[in-house]
């Protein structure tokens, strides 16, 4: 696999902003730490494009500056732009993973034919955004591909487990169009969603999620599929992903996407 230090650069360029729309930036060494104030997405601290040192002084740092802002202490980074930044992590004592990252070309992208059972669609903010959060929140909650037996049936209560301010916030940049939701209904209910953040000319796949009940059917792929179509409708140039491991790549990988570096992420050992 070739390394497309370019495109990589401009992929982390897009990473240093999106988190710019909703959270505030600090400087912290070679780092920048997004702070969530108020209700939002949980954020992390990032290397400062263009900085190529990194120690474990410097991780410590910032993950004081974490603790001291009630912030998760994690970090994420693209390690072939930034290579230092894992083994400074792992000397801070934080647990190192790895990830595939993938981008899609327009000439590669191969739609999924949507599985008969399903519908699916771009959600709107008038959706119930909490019941979009809590099938997300269900399909992490059981990682990996293989089926299960959780199904639709339990996503009322995790819905009203979801915090209204994070739901009135994602609703909130749903109708900016910061960020785009798809999801998948079975019999009216929803069973997949994923979303995407566009920014410029470039966007991210993020939260693509099943219920355990419905795995194995394709509809990932189509969520994904849908939001695919999305961003290449608004004529967004870069589409990526990170995927959580070699199988969900696999998946990826069947519309098109391929791995052209490793998303790094870091967090407490144990964490």
């Amino acid at each position: 696999m070739a390394t497309d230090l370019d495109l990589l650069r401009r992929i982390d360029a897009y990473l240093d902003g999106v988190p710019r729309t909703s959270a505030r930036a600090e400087e912290v060494g070679p780092f920048t730490l997004f702070v969530s104030e108020g209700t939002g997405w949980p954020f992390y601290a990032r290397p400062t494009p263009g900085t190529e040192s990194f120690t474990g002084e410097d991780v410590r740092a910032v993950r004081e500056r974490q603790r001291e802002l009630g912030q998760p202490e994690a970090i994420e980074w693209i390690v072939d732009v930034s290579p230092g930044v894992g083994p400074a992590a792992s000397r801070a004592g934080m647990g190192v993973t790895e990830h595939p990252l993938m981008h899609l070309a327009r000439r590669d992208f191969r739609p999924v034919l949507l599985p008969p059972i399903a519908q699916v669609r771009i959600a709107s903010p008038q959706d119930d955004v909490a019941t979009l959060h809590a099938v997300a929140a269900l399909g992490f909650g059981a990682p990996g591909t293989e089926a299960g037996e959780l199904g639709p049936e339990l996503v009322p209560a995790a819905a009203a487990e979801i915090d209204e301010g994070l739901a009135s916030f994602t609703g909130r940049r749903m109708a900016a169009e910061l960020t785009v939701t798809a999801v998948a209904t079975v019999d009216g209910r929803p069973v997949a969603v994923g979303s995407h953040n566009p920014l410029g000319d470039a966007t991210e796949v993020v939260g693509v999620a099943t219920l355990p009940a419905f795995r194995r059917r394709g509809l990932g792929g189509a969520v994904t599929s849908a939001l695919v179509e999305d961003a290449l409708a608004r004529g967004i140039a870069t589409v990526f992903l990170s995927a959580g491991d070699e199988a969900i790549a696999r998946v990826y990988g069947r519309l098109g996407f391929r791995t052209i570096g490793a998303a790094g992420a870091a967090e407490p050992a144990g964490g």
